[in-house]
């Protein structure tokens, strides 16, 4: 095998874990395949011989082109319209709940973080990654790591699940929700929805969305029951049933052929939350593997 063979070969095996790194880094599937193309041609430029481990070393490229892109991302987010979702991320059927065990709830906790916290928590909580890795990739003493390390744990604790949802009980609440939302089933949703429960919606200013967070029980059903009356039962079909970002839910094609997702997380049986996404730009990669405007539910 050639030099560039093994090379390619090398970088392939490790591609798709990148890939995660840099999309639960930067939220954004499209810039972390942008970042790992990135990371594909310093690969190619570096002097492998000098590489003990390829794995370490290109998390430390795929980690500091994150951080760079890290600070205009969060600049951008500051005139964002409307609530801020990650780029849904589609779980293969075959492969079940997310492999990283990062859920859509979490990954929103991380953007409570400073840059370096994300990256320390990511890199070796997630991706276990040796500690001095993790400070050869930060630039930071072993010692400053751990302690950004335990200061994201701290953070992201609370938004564990405490009891995480079977995939068979997922599926099932989230094509009932389905069921109950567009046809305005009030009672349907009030035996779904936790009484703290609250949705956010993504609209990134391109198309109808709400704004802010919607909270509580009874705000919820009023509101469902209003779309319902607004537009109808024929406002939204469904697409597939399928996990996003670690949550149950599902694509559906509104009024007018829009597509969106829906994500739901679950406690105790009840829905405690809801994230819906909407922003076109978004939602291309789904957008691309569905079938005609026509499609409804699968049978």
């Amino acid at each position: 095998m050639s030099q560039a063979d093994t090379a390619t070969a090398t970088f392939e095996a490790h591609r798709s874990r990148l890939l995660r790194i840099a999309y639960r880094m930067l939220g954004a599937r499209s810039e972390a395949e942008d970042v790992v193309q990135e990371a594909w041609l310093r690969w190619v430029a570096a002097d492998r011989s000098a590489v003990a481990a390829p794995y370490p070393f290109l998390a430390r490229i795929v980690t500091r082109l994150c951080l760079d892109q890290m600070k205009s991302a969060r600049a951008r987010r500051e005139t964002y319209v409307g609530a801020w979702l990650p780029e849904p991320l589609i779980e293969p059927e075959a492969e079940g709940v997310d492999e990283d065990d990062l859920t859509l709830t979490l990954m929103l906790a991380l953007e409570r973080l400073s840059p370096l916290e994300r990256a320390a928590f990511l890199l070796h909580d997630v991706f276990d990654l040796p500690l001095g890795a993790v400070a050869d990739a930060l630039g930071r003493e072993a010692a400053a790591v751990r302690q950004l390390a335990v200061r994201a744990r701290r953070h992201v604790r609370a938004a564990r699940p405490r009891f995480p949802v079977a995939r068979e009980e997922g599926e099932r609440i989230a094509r009932a929700f389905f069921d109950a939302s567009t046809s305005g089933d009030v009672a349907a949703l009030r035996s779904l929805l936790a009484r703290n429960a609250v949705l956010h919606s993504d609209g990134g200013g391109k198309v109808l969305a709400f704004r802010n967070p919607i909270a509580g029980l009874e705000r919820l059903l009023r509101l469902f029951a209003g779309v319902r009356c607004k537009w109808g039962p024929d406002r939204a079909a469904l697409v597939a049933p399928l996990w996003i970002d670690g949550l149950p839910g599902y694509v559906s094609r509104e009024r007018g052929g829009l597509v969106q997702t829906t994500a739901l997380a679950i406690e105790e049986g009840r829905i405690t939350a809801i994230y819906v996404t909407r922003n076109p730009d978004k939602l291309r990669h789904v957008a691309s593997g569905l079938p005609g405007p026509g499609a409804g539910a699968p049978t």
